[in-house]
Order: C-alpha cells, then structure tokens, then sequence
C-alpha cells in the first residue's frame, strides 16, 4: 500500500513556524506490524512530503505467545529501520521524532531491543505511552473531523493495540474553517487503549480454511468485550445517538477496506484519504472479505499478500466499535500518528506550550487504559 509519495498535506492545524520550508522533519512509527516514515517539509499551514517509506515487519509475531520480540521479527525490523536511517541521513534531516508503540511496550525484552537499534541505526527509538499514541493520532487525523458535527470518535487500529479516542467538537474552535489548533490542548474527554489489534486478534483466533460468520463473530465479540465497560465518555452517547457523531477510522485495514469499496484496480491514496463511508459499506466490504479465500484477498490490489490474514480482523474491530458506538457515517484517514509527529516538531508544541492570559482551558480528558 503507498503512502501517496510527494504531497502536500491538508490539514489546517499547524501555526506558523520559524522553520524555512528547506528544512526537512521526519517522522518514524515503529508499530506492531508496520515500520513507516515520514519525511516532509513545512508548507503553510501544514507540509509537504518529500519521501515516505512503509515495510510491514510484524515486529509482535508471536509476542501475545510468548511475551518476547521473536529473533526473526526483530531482525525484519532492523533491516526497515536501517533503510529509514539511510534515508534519514540522506535528506538531512533537521529534526526526527521515532516511536515504537504497543509491541515495544508490552515485550519483556523491548528495551533491549531499542538499545541494539540505537547501537546498530543511531535511531533512539522512544516507546511511547498509550495516552500519547492516542493523542497523536487524533492530531494527525483533525481536518477530517467534520466542522458541523457536534464529537468524533477517532478509532485507531494497529497491530497489537487499539487507541479509540473521543472528541468533543461542541463550541471548540475546531468547527471553525481553517482555525489553527494547540496540539496539547485537543479536546479529547476520553481515551481507550484496548490490548487488541490485528495481529493478536488473528492470531487469538487462527483463520478456518473457510471463514465462517460464527468465526468473525467471535473476534468481533472479543473486541466487543474489551471496550463494552468503559464508561467514561458516556457523556457524549446522546451525541451520538441522535446523529451528530461519527467515527474516523485510520489503520491499514480500514484503507483497505474504503479501496474495495471503491472497486479500485491500485491504491490511490487521494481517493481513499478523507472518504466518507456508511456503515452498511463496511458491513457489504467486510461481507465481500468473507466470501474471499486468502489467495483472492492477496490478490486484490488494496490488499496484498501482507494484509491477506489481518484485514479480516480489521473489519472485526471496526464492527465492534460501530455496534458498541453506533452511528453512520464512518471517514477514512490515511494518516495519523506519523502526521501528529510532524505538526508537533514543526509548531515547537513540545517543551513551548504557549497560553493565552485568560483564556479557558478544556476540559480535562478521561483517562481509560484497558492494557
């Protein structure tokens, strides 16, 4: 799947920077499948990127098993992470953020493996908590929060954790056009991290050789299970139950299902980045990845062999948030924590947190971690 090339960004929420547009930022997500990195330069209000990298090495195979990074899997990923240091070095780049997330958190042996990447790449890989993941993606993905609704519930699915984080959108100087946004003071109320992505989902529930509806089921019920009990964004229900909600969806799997949606014969980025989805196209996607074996799911150009066993699961988790959370319109991100990096480094969010005398603060978010 590519990451779209060159391509200055949209989004609206970064405040003007002191940086000349010849510096170059850089962004790296080191996440229990994938390996990403973004390279990009200031533009406006908002970037361009000028090169991207994305190699799935499924650095937590096997590690709800064992508690352990496997040998192969870490060895996978330092063969990405030295390509991104290569091409860190190449582009000069004037400042990089690397992360590692749920795999490197939850590994017995994950501060040994980010020491050996730091002795092998010079990337000092920082494991980031639950709460700045979530945070981070929600930056990344807020000019696709729909100005006219009144809350978002960004959904994002990785590899080993999900992050679901609810915004609240009344009154909030997000619903203005083109207003720019302190990156540390989103209005998020509530956060959950749940222990469930698509890699431990598949492999806590091995794929029949003919994928049946009581299968799916039963991962869409083990999601459900691991969320139904957070009560602390009850607040904003009757938002949503009254229609003026929806959910952003950013992961491989939910791009993966907005590109067969679409019918598309190779992934196009600028058709899928920002799309809006009704419920019933994600249950007629996910019904359509039923009627798939895992040789044609390989074969469908938003999907691929790397994708084939874990897009199932995907749709799984995205249909356990929509039952538990319902509404109907669902939109597609293509970026997420990487571009929460990026506007981060560029508007000096970190270590400058500029206030306002007298002006108001939000309301504190709820913290909920169910890892």
């Amino acid at each position: 799947m590519s990451d779209g090339g060159a391509q200055a960004s949209e989004l609206s929420t970064l405040r003007r920077s002191r940086h000349t547009d010849m510096d170059c930022f850089a962004a790296l997500d080191l996440g229990t499948n994938n390996c990403r990195l973004l390279i990009a330069t200031p533009a406006g209000r908002g970037f361009r990127i000028v090169e991207a990298f994305s190699r799935i090495v499924r650095l937590g195979e096997g590690l709800s098993h064992t508690g352990r990074l496997d040998e192969a899997a870490m060895h996978r990923a330092h063969a990405a992470l030295q390509i991104c240091a290569d091409k860190v070095n190449r582009r000069k780049v004037t400042r990089i953020r690397a992360v590692a997330t749920q795999a490197c958190r939850q590994a017995e042996n994950g501060a040994e493996f980010t020491a050996e990447v730091e002795r092998r790449t010079g990337l000092k890989l920082q494991v980031i908590t639950p709460q700045e993941e979530a945070r981070l993606s929600v930056a990344g993905c807020v000019n696709l929060l729909d100005r006219k609704a009144s809350a978002a519930l960004v959904v994002d699915v990785g590899g080993g954790s999900t992050e679901l984080s609810w915004v609240d959108l009344r009154g909030n100087s997000l619903g203005k056009e083109g207003s720019q946004t302190n990156l540390h003071r989103l209005p998020i109320r509530a956060w959950l991290s749940a222990p469930v992505g698509v890699v431990t989902l598949a492999e806590r529930f091995p794929e029949p050789e003919v994928p049946t509806a009581e299968w799916f089921r039963a991962m869409v019920d083990h999601m459900r299970a691991e969320i139904e009990g957070f009560t602390h964004a009850e607040k904003l229900r009757p938002v949503f139950a009254s229609g003026r909600g929806h959910l952003v969806g950013t992961s491989g799997a939910i791009t993966s299902l907005a590109g067969m949606h679409l019918g598309l014969k190779r992934y196009d980025r600028s058709q899928v980045d920002g799309l809006w989805l009704r419920r019933a196209d994600c249950t007629a996607a996910a019904d359509r990845l039923m009627n798939l074996c895992p040789k044609d799911r390989a074969a469908e150009p938003c999907i691929g062999p790397d994708r084939a066993d874990l897009v199932l699961a995907g749709a799984a988790i995205l249909q356990a948030v929509q039952e538990l959370w319902p509404c109907d319109r669902v939109r597609v991100a293509d970026r997420g924590l990487r571009e929460g990096i990026l506007l981060s480094l560029m508007g000096g969010s970190s270590g400058q947190r500029r206030r306002r005398r007298g002006s108001s603060r939000p309301a504190p978010a709820t913290v909920g971690s169910a890892s």
